[in-house]
């Protein structure tokens, strides 16, 4: 017999309330959280609870999850990041780094598949789990406790309680979609876009679409490096870890408005070089792109 389960996370601001859930059945479920995460964390430890809770089972596990980032971090990335000790191939902590540890140990001796699923698309599993994390997430935002749910044992017994991640100093993961002070002076601003822009090219965002969903713009398009228009529905839908590392060169970074930034690059590849640039606007403290393209460099 096989476990199947959907896990997933949720964030009100991201970082904020934060809430996690894994879901089997209405006998077997959980959900729990913090009032200050990341949608990330929440991602992380609905899949490390499955594991623990259904460590004596015998039983393989699959788990659904559409978060490309934690499938990714389980089943490609972790053997590297432990021969470097816990270190990103840059050299920069691993994020999310004891929870990370603890997947690795939960994961040891346990035969486990992972399977992605678009979120939001009526998948039975991942809708419950949803649900589920949302509404831990939510209980969170309003100053009260979630539902923690029967647990794996299926008999009323509550899921165990889980600390707040502790993130180190070292190994903090970003937050992007923090405001802008209001005294912030437009190099500050021009900084800040900077870095929303080099977060699109780690891995970490860009196997996580909720993360890159935030970053875009609802009316976000791309004129790609082919020449092919992009709308944001079919860029969530295909983006995921760079092939091949990507450096970004900063040309410019200028207002051209009271809340819009252009940025002009360059991107190298073994392939060859790229000028780009990318529309920023914000809009209640947050920026969004609202624009990119991307021109292959002749020589």
């Amino acid at each position: 017999m096989t476990i199947i389960a959907a896990a997933d996370g949720s964030a009100l601001g991201n970082p904020g309330p934060a809430g996690w859930a894994w879901y089997v059945d209405d006998d077997h479920w959980a959900a729990g959280g913090w009032p200050h995460g990341t949608n990330n964390q929440g991602e992380l430890t609905a899949v490390l609870d499955l594991l623990q809770q259904t460590a004596s089972s015998d039983e393989d596990l699959v788990i659904h999850c559409d978060s490309k980032y934690v499938i990714n971090s389980v089943t490609q990335w972790m053997p590297g990041w432990k021969r470097k000790g816990w270190r990103k191939g840059d050299g920069k902590p691993v994020l999310n780094v004891e929870i990370m540890q603890a997947l690795d140990a939960a994961m040891a001796g346990r035969r486990v598949r992972f399977e992605w699923v678009k979120g939001h698309s009526g998948h039975v599993l991942n809708e419950a789990a949803d649900r589920l994390a949302n509404g831990a997430a939510t209980a969170y935002q309003k100053g009260s406790a979630p539902d923690p749910g029967p647990g794996w044992a299926g008999r009323g017994t509550p899921a165990p309680e889980r600390p707040a991640p502790k993130p180190s100093a070292a190994a903090v993961e970003p937050d992007l979609f923090s405001q802008l002070a209001a005294e912030s002076s437009p190099a500050s601003e021009a900084e800040h876009v900077i870095a929303l822009e080099r977060s699109l090219l780690t891995d970490e965002v860009r196997s996580d679409p909720a993360a890159v969903a935030a970053l875009l713009h609802p009316q976000w398009t791309e004129v790609g490096r082919s020449g092919r228009l992009w709308s944001r529905e079919e860029i969530l839908d295909e983006i995921g870890p760079l092939d091949e590392e990507a450096s970004l060169d900063v040309l410019a970074c200028m207002p051209v408005g009271p809340d819009a930034m252009l940025l002009t690059w360059r991107s190298v590849t073994d392939s060859g070089s790229t000028l780009r640039s990318s529309l920023w606007v914000r809009d209640k403290g947050h920026w969004q792109q609202l624009h990119h393209q991307g021109t292959p460099e002749t020589a």
